[in-house]
């Protein structure tokens, strides 16, 4: 089998795999070879032949894919590309479980039909998430051209956070045709002002929030809850806010625990019975522990990451310890990632998707979606890797007027 250069961009297509339309009816005998997927049969030809694009094709395809972290939305951006992409007569195809699946040549078929119109309400993600080794995904590049090839793909969309962009950019760079689409709950991508999964990420905590209110001020306990964010501290400085947390912690402000424990037994001395404590979870103490816990080597995952050690729970034990009072942690977790998206999260990944399709049927690739203001704009990659978007300290020390 030829091989495609890296300046080819996907300029040879290889027939072996493309898709034969199935009818809406009983698939027929001819098709034995089929291959099911969410109820939707599929079929693969086994003539092969290769040839070199001469210009515009007749039929376009474009691939989707989603990676890392799910969130809320990610449905609603897959339904956005499919519905926008159909309405043009452009097919679309999907890979499984992120960069893994087009690594391993997972692909499903996507139509504009009842299935994907009611997926815009569901959490999660149809396509499936992963993770991939950025070395061994750089290995594979010439397996993935091969497999875009296959499937005669004119250009991927892939939607993940920062790592999934990187990838992206080493794909374009690598002369395949891609547009991303930005998605974290954390809200750390940067070159733009949000992105989708945050909101919805933010008013689960708000909500938790609210109800840690009601037990902690019956039982007169301060109550820790811990929401995600490992570098920045956007989700915990939004739900500390909305939902009137008494302190809020925050990665990229180191916090004194005995000021914690101070704004605690203000509170108390003025007559209030409980406390709220929004901590993120990348949230470190000045001296970097507390009371002699994190000690030790750090863990590190297969992706070079920091295994954190719960601060929320660690802060709890130290303001038990110095206050005396009873304390209990409530850690998120998960909980942020799941269920249904709001209907800001709904619009925006929507939005995403219907401009980044527009982008590829307009040739304009090598670009990331970006939501700045109101509009969706295009934006280099170096303009959205590479760099975290923290919390600046003027939004951190409007909080400080509305702690203790």
């Amino acid at each position: 089998m030829p091989s495609a250069s890296p300046s080819s961009r996907l300029l040879l297509h290889c027939w072996s795999g493309s898709w034969l339309r199935p009818s809406r009816g009983v698939p027929s005998q001819d098709q034995a070879r089929a291959t099911s997927v969410a109820g939707i049969r599929l079929q693969r030809n086994h003539t092969c032949r290769w040839h070199s694009s001469g210009g515009e094709l007749e039929d376009m395809r474009i691939a989707i894919l989603t990676s890392g972290g799910d969130c809320p939305g990610l449905n609603a951006v897959i339904r956005g590309v499919v519905r926008t992409a159909g309405a043009a007569g452009v097919e679309v195809i999907g890979f499984e479980d992120g960069y893994q699946g087009l690594v391993e040549n997972r692909v499903v078929p996507l139509y504009d039909d009842a299935y994907i119109d009611r997926i815009i309400r569901y959490g999660g993600t149809i396509l499936g998430t992963g993770r991939l080794h950025p070395d061994k995904f750089k290995a594979q590049i010439d397996t993935i051209k091969a497999n875009l090839a296959e499937h005669e793909v004119d250009a991927l969309i892939p939607i993940g956070g920062d790592g999934t962009l990187r990838g992206a950019q080493f794909l374009h760079d690598n002369g395949i045709p891609v547009v991303g689409i930005p998605q974290t709950i954390d809200n750390d991508v940067d070159g733009m002002d949000y992105t989708f999964g945050f909101d919805s990420a933010v008013a689960v905590a708000t909500e938790a929030i609210d109800r840690l209110h009601t037990t902690a001020e019956s039982h007169k306990r301060v109550m820790i809850v811990e929401v995600m964010g490992r570098h920045t501290g956007w989700i915990a400085l939004h739900a500390g806010m909305a939902g009137g947390a008494h302190d809020v912690l925050l990665p990229e402000f180191p916090f004194d625990i005995d000021e914690v424990c101070a704004r605690m037994e203000k509170r108390f001395e003025q007559g209030e019975r409980y406390g709220i404590i929004c901590v993120a979870e990348g949230a470190e103490p000045k001296g970097g522990n507390l009371d002699g816990q994190g000690d030790g080597e750090e863990e590190l995952d297969e992706f070079g990451h920091v295994k954190l050690q719960g601060m929320g729970y660690q802060v709890a034990r130290a303001v038990e310890k110095r206050l005396g009072v009873e304390v209990r942690s409530s850690v998120l977790g998960h909980l942020q990632r799941g269920g249904t998206p709001t209907a800001f999260d709904r619009v925006l990944a929507t939005r995403c998707g219907v401009n980044a399709t527009k982008a590829v049927l307009e040739g304009k690739t090598g670009k990331v979606a970006a939501l700045h203001g109101e509009k969706i704009d295009l934006i280099d990659f170096d303009q959205a890797v590479g760099r975290v978007k923290s919390v600046p300290d003027y939004r951190y020390q409007n909080l400080q007027g509305l702690l203790g």
